[in-house]
């Protein structure tokens, strides 16, 4: 065995290790910290790396509640901005929701997600919290009994082990947490038959709203980040590259499918990033394994066609971090035990209210052709027109365009 190989001595155990620095790794964290929980954070990136990965920026009211409840909303309070308005930009004529003064009068925030997890890892440190950055949790041991343990790979490459009471599974789709789960779990996984091209453009917004534009040729969209970035999306072929087209013809058709003739040009600028969307969805069930919790991306994933994940993510954190609190300070495991059931329920919420957001904004690409692909194109003529003009139907959509 070599000296890379050989595996260091049993660490300390905590009250609750955290797998993952993401915004439920890291709200999870900073409220077990608050109330004098011993924790770790153990996260496979580097901590540049944790700070900068680009995410989307639409927090939800209910977000902002939580963060202003335990003291983590100061960035922002200073540096988001609120947003309540969408446009359409239909075949049949474009229209305004003014979202935030419909349903419940509920706006987002844009902030970008590299942003509040920068405060919620300040925030930690600050406190004296304790993180581990390039380590990766490789598994979860022994998670039905009372001490369960992880064993992870440390910045050297040398195994080590982690034990702890509890384990909450924060590290995503592909997470050790995952990796770990007993055969029998429920894996519930459907796929929208859609993917974006999401794009990163350094340029300023060219229109107040999101925007969203339905069009023969596919979807395109329009999302504010700051007054220098924008975030655009475009319908994409499934298997076509992300370099497949050129800036030029990028713009070229994003002009096309938002309607610059009709609307006015967009305001362009080099392209910072690229990336592929699949827009596919999955939830595990139950997201409690004895001592394993699952929040964030590690319980469920979302198309991001309606900006739910990192909401689930913090209200995950936030009833786990009270439920662990009650069972280690008072004995009493009455949240943990409810822990799955509660956070379903808003799980399947989003998930039914994107799915109906997908289908809104994209034909089906699976439709056969002739009847069944001019049945379904004639059934989101319909939900656009409702949406229109149906007060009762936009105070619906505000409602659960905010909610989680």
């Amino acid at each position: 065995m070599t000296q890379s190989q050989t595996p260091r001595a049993l660490r300390a155990p905590v009250d609750v290790l955290v797998l993952g620095a993401g915004p439920a790794g890291l709200v999870l964290g900073n409220l077990l910290l608050t109330a004098g929980i011993d924790c770790l954070i153990l996260e496979r990136a580097s901590r540049s790396h944790v700070r900068t990965r680009p995410r989307a920026g639409f927090l939800a009211p209910n977000t902002a509640r939580i963060l202003e409840r335990h003291g983590l909303a100061d960035g922002l309070h200073r540096s988001g901005t609120r947003h309540g308005t969408c446009e359409f930009r239909t075949p049949e004529g474009p229209f305004r929701l003014d979202y935030g003064a419909l349903g419940s009068g509920g706006a987002h925030h844009v902030y970008p997600q590299q942003n509040l997890v920068t405060d919620l890892l300040e925030h930690y440190l600050r406190r004296g919290g304790r993180i581990r950055f390039d380590t990766e949790a490789l598994t979860v041991h022994d998670a039905d009994g009372p001490r369960p343990s992880v064993t992870t790979r440390d910045p050297d490459g040398r195994p080590a082990r982690w034990t702890a009471r509890y384990v909450a599974g924060c590290d995503g789709r592909h997470g050790a947490a995952r990796r770990s789960l007993p055969p029998d779990t429920v894996r519930h996984h459907h796929d929208h038959g859609v993917t974006w091209l999401g794009l990163l453009a350094e340029a300023p917004p060219s229109l107040d709203a999101v925007g969203y534009a339905l069009h023969d040729r596919g979807f395109a969209g329009h999302m504010a980040r700051t007054p220098q970035v924008t975030r655009y999306y475009l319908q994409w072929r499934r298997g076509a590259a992300a370099d497949a087209w050129s800036e030029q013809r990028i713009w070229d058709e994003l002009d096309l499918r938002m309607g610059a003739a009709d609307h006015g040009p967009l305001h362009r600028g080099p392209l910072l990033e690229r990336g592929l969307f699949d827009l596919t969805c999955d939830v595990i069930e139950p997201l409690r394994h004895g001592s394993l919790f699952l929040a964030g991306d590690a319980a469920s994933l979302l198309a991001p066609a309606a900006a739910k994940g990192a909401n689930l993510a913090v209200l995950e954190a936030e009833i786990l971090g009270g439920a662990l609190l009650d069972a280690l300070t008072r004995g009493d495991t009455t949240g943990l035990d409810a822990y799955s059931d509660r956070c379903l329920e808003h799980i399947w919420r989003a998930q039914e209210f994107t799915g109906w957001m997908t289908r809104l904004l994209h034909s089906d690409p699976r439709a056969d052709g002739g009847g069944g692909s001019f049945f379904q194109a004639g059934l989101r003529r319909s939900r656009i027109a409702s949406l229109r003009t149906s007060r009762v139907h936009q105070d619906w959509f505000a409602e659960n365009y905010v909610g989680v």
